[in-house]
């Protein structure tokens, strides 16, 4: 069971929740970049990686037996904030197609880098099935 927690009289957010209240397993999502399964970059593009990690994220969920349905938080971690925001509506598409209409609460938090030279971005994920 999850429920999106949108307190009385806020705007309503676009592209997250504010809050999500769930129960059953948990399931943690190491944070993940934009390299394919064997630890290869395919491109030093920023949606592109986006795209990877968050395919990495749903096979990882999947593993679980869970899918996108189940995430309850997002962590993003980017390391040029300002691409970030100038591209979110690619961002929202790419999203979108491997996520689908599943918006988590979430937080993105611009970093001075990540351990791998080449990431542009890493997600980490909280998911619930429920019971």
């Amino acid at each position: 069971m999850m429920k999106l927690l949108q307190p009385a009289g806020w705007q309503a957010p676009r592209g997250y929740a504010n809050g999500v209240m769930a129960r059953g397993a948990l399931i943690f999502v190491g944070g993940q970049i934009g390299w394919n399964a064997q630890q290869q970059f395919e491109s030093d593009d920023f949606i592109a990686q986006t795209r990877q990690a968050l395919l990495n994220i749903r096979t990882v969920l999947e593993a679980g037996g869970a899918g996108p349905q189940h995430m309850a938080r997002m962590t993003w971690y980017v390391v040029d904030r300002l691409e970030y925001i100038s591209r979110l509506r690619e961002l929202g598409l790419v999203y979108r197609e491997v996520m689908g209409k599943n918006f988590p609460a979430m937080t993105c938090v611009q970093v001075a880098g990540l351990v791998e030279d080449r990431a542009r971005i890493e997600i980490e994920v909280t998911a619930v099935l429920p019971d």
